[in-house]
């Protein structure tokens, strides 16, 4: 029987672990023709997001960003701008296996905008527990944690990339 994996993600918490690693990661903001937002509900912390991933050895900020989109929806996409780059000290996110602490990070994210090209969501189990569009009204009623409404927001009300 193998042994559940979560993570527990701290923002602005002084009482926060202190970091181990630092990690580059792509994030997709996608919005429909209709102006909704791609999102997903994560399997290891239950909230929501959107599509996000540890870049791989050998691949780009915009193919990492890609490959998260139709992973973890199953939906195809080309890159079209970027919302910005998001790198706080005060976001830590510890990754746990069974009982043990395997890493605590602190990200460095670079959030893309996309556009869909084709699939079907379609959520991946290991990964997403559903993915739906979502009107930009109703986030509010939606558990994101806040490193990542704050990408969200930005991508909404701005244009000019974030950096910081």
């Amino acid at each position: 029987m193998s042994k559940k994996s979560r993570r527990v993600d701290y923002w602005q918490d002084p009482e926060a672990p202190k970091p181990t690693s630092r990690k580059a990661s792509a994030s997709v903001f996608v919005r429909d023709d209709a102006g909704a937002l791609l999102l997903l509900r994560r399997t290891d912390n239950d909230l929501w997001t959107i599509p996000t991933g540890g870049i791989k050895t050998g691949e780009t900020v915009a193919e990492c960003g890609i490959r998260e989109c139709r992973e973890e929806t199953g939906l195809e996409i080309e890159i079209t701008g970027l919302v910005g780059i998001f790198s706080d000290p005060g976001h830590v996110i510890v990754y746990i296996h069974g009982d043990k602490v395997d890493e605590v990070r602190q990200p460095i994210n670079v959030c893309l905008r996309g556009h869909v090209t084709g699939g079907k969501i379609q959520p991946d189990p290991r990964e997403s527990r559903e993915v739906r569009w979502v009107d930009p009204g109703e986030l509010d009623g939606y558990a994101i944690h806040p490193a990542l409404r704050r990408r969200i927001d930005w991508g909404l009300h701005h244009q000019d990339p974030h950096i910081g």
